[in-house]
């Protein structure tokens, strides 16, 4: 079984799959395989520019965790979508070093559910679990990602509303 491990940046997914590998998972980390198919950059964003398509088309099957912002563009069995409250993403991402415009951009992706939709555009909701990882410990993530593994877990999702997030930032 193939499953992704994806979320905006700073919800915990490296963090969690470190954890996964110490516990014997296979775990495949999408920057590791993107290289090939970078096709440029825009620095306006601070991002690389991926043939999304191409990747996700050779990309080959694992059975374990493919961990990364982009491990549900492919076709995995099952996805495990983190998120995190916009918050406290500004706060840990400006604390590795992304800019102020940089962090706000992924906080209001996660504000706006911008993965979770993708994810619906591709996926079964009975193959969709998010878990909320504002205040929970990495240890707890693992463990409910070691249960969708292992069958254990009912699919969730729609549980994390940011709307007072994107109340409290417009004029």
């Amino acid at each position: 079984m193939m499953l992704g491990l994806t979320g905006v940046p700073g919800t915990g997914k490296t963090t969690v799959a470190d954890i996964l590998r110490e516990r014997g998972v296979r775990v495949v980390r999408v920057n590791d395989t993107i290289e090939p198919y970078i096709i440029g950059s825009d620095p306006d964003r601070d991002t690389r520019i991926i043939d999304e398509e191409r990747w996700a088309e050779e990309f080959p099957p694992v059975d374990g965790v493919v961990e990364g912002h982009l491990a549900h563009l492919l076709p995995c069995d099952r996805i495990v979508i983190l998120r995190c409250n916009p918050d406290i993403l500004v706060e840990r991402l400006t604390g590795r070093g992304y800019s102020q415009e940089k962090a706000l951009e992924n906080a209001l992706a996660e504000a706006l559910d911008s993965v979770l939709i993708e994810v619906f555009e591709s996926f079964e909701s009975e193959v969709i679990y998010e878990f909320e990882t504002t205040d929970t410990d990495s240890e707890t993530v693992a463990d409910f990602v070691m249960d969708v593994l292992a069958d254990r877990a009912t699919p969730s999702h729609g549980q994390c509303d940011w709307s007072d997030y994107l109340l409290n930032r417009m004029p």
